[in-house]
């Protein structure tokens, strides 16, 4: 999982709005902050599926120092917002123990999903955690 650096302005109406350096264009507004980084979360997917749909190209995500090196931040409260980057599948070589891989493709089977799936899944999940 990879994190986008938010900048979240209170505005004189005590309503938030928030952007993202490295995607502009990708805004959101909210009455608090709390509901502000939630719906940015959800315009920041929606900015990425949207840039992959029309073939556009992701930026590479910046740090904040990298941020804060080329742009003003004024009195913006920062936050990282989490978001999936699609990237390219790369092959990779693992070893499972026989039956833990035997449970991974009948799992696998059951959901529909390739056994790749199944493992990026759970990859994914424990990144979370």
């Amino acid at each position: 999982m990879a994190y986008a650096v938010a900048l979240i302005h209170e505005e004189e109406n005590r309503s938030y709005g928030v952007s993202f350096p490295d995607f502009p264009g990708c805004v959101s507004a909210a009455s608090n902050l709390n509901d502000a980084i939630a719906r940015a979360a959800v315009a920041l997917a929606a900015h990425v599926k949207k840039l992959g749909d029309n073939s556009q190209a992701l930026p590479v995500l910046r740090t904040l120092d990298d941020i804060r090196r080329t742009q003003e931040l004024h009195e913006a409260i920062i936050a990282a917002v989490p978001v999936d980057m699609p990237g390219k599948a790369v092959p990779v070589q693992i070893t499972l123990n026989e039956h833990l891989l035997a449970a991974l493709d009948r799992s696998a089977r059951e959901s529909g999903v390739t056994r790749s799936d199944k493992i990026a899944e759970a990859i994914r999940a424990s990144l979370r955690a």
